[in-house]
């Protein structure tokens, strides 16, 4: 099993956002943690993170492994959390807030197999799209998205990455056609999110500096999702979505993806729950879930 040497703490220090953080979660030295990562780069022979005095940042190839190791170790998480179920029985209630469309397309189906697999296993859902407070709303857990602000009185972990793509109808790029560079969208008709009563502009990323946004022209501006998808395959405007939304649209035809050699932004999953000494069966087993099964569902 040497070929997991270092890989919990490489995982670690990813998700918590630098070797110092991720020394301070799992009780040993910055340096310790640092020599952890760089034995596992030498064993590797590539380069996961550019260093600078200040800061670690992912490498491609260390992108590529991240991913790659979260999935792993959710899926051996998953297999304990399921073997100590065997041991007690899962039961009790769960209150869990999450984003409306991603709950009920990528959380449900989840949460369904569950409750099947464990009969005396309770939830209590809320779909919002407002960051509850979950101490203070009772909440056992949280589902969030894209960056997250500190809270020492709660405990994170990122179980996916959800990827952005640009798509439209084959009706509409037969009758406009085809965008050939992120340039090339501002002179074609988009539909745009509307959130907190502004349109959200389109965001690429770029291999040095901020990323590259863009607002194209929009006849339609709405604040749903799923109805943005249903426009862009009536033919309305190039639409830009979570690929989670869209996958099957895309598989069916409805939808084509463009623009795919272009950089896509990809903002992580998190659940969130209060800090506590101890954590239920139940809520172990649910985060380990969620990591094993959701990054497969976001491709």
């Amino acid at each position: 099993m040497s070929y997991l040497n270092g890989v919990s703490v490489f995982v670690e220090a990813v998700d918590a956002g630098g070797f110092s953080a991720a020394a301070e979660r799992l009780n040993l030295s910055r340096s310790a943690v640092g020599k952890t990562v760089a034995k596992l780069e030498q064993r590797l022979g590539v380069r996961l993170f550019h260093r600078t005095t200040r800061t670690q940042s992912l490498t491609d190839e260390g992108q590529l492994f991240y991913e790659n190791c979260l999935r792993a170790l959710g899926e051996i998480r998953a297999g304990e959390a399921l073997l100590e179920s065997g041991k007690q029985e899962i039961r009790g209630r769960l209150r869990l807030s999450m984003p409306v469309h991603f709950g009920r397309q990528c959380i449900m189906p989840l949460l369904s197999e569950l409750l099947r697999l464990h009969p005396h296993l309770e939830f209590d859902l809320n779909f919002s799209d407002r960051n509850v407070d979950l101490i203070e709303d009772g909440f056992d857990l949280a589902i969030r998205s894209g960056p997250l602000r500190s809270d020492p009185e709660l405990m994170t972990r990122k179980i996916a990455d959800q990827r952005m793509i640009v798509c439209a109808s084959p009706a509409y790029l037969e009758a406009n056609g085809t965008p050939g560079t992120i340039d090339d969208l501002m002179s074609h008709q988009a539909i745009l999110y509307r959130r907190s009563g502004q349109p959200l502009a389109w965001s690429f990323p770029v291999k040095a500096g901020q990323p590259q946004a863009i607002t194209p022209p929009a006849r339609l501006r709405l604040d749903d999702l799923t109805s943005i998808a249903d426009a862009a395959a009536d033919g309305f405007g190039i639409a830009w979505l979570p690929c989670w939304l869209v996958g099957n649209r895309i598989a069916a035809g409805s939808l084509v993806r463009i623009l795919a050699d272009a950089p896509a932004l990809s903002y992580g999953a998190y659940v969130v729950w209060p800090k506590t000494q101890y954590m239920p069966p139940k809520l172990r087993l649910l985060i380990d879930t969620l990591a094993a099964r959701l990054p497969a569902m976001m491709e």
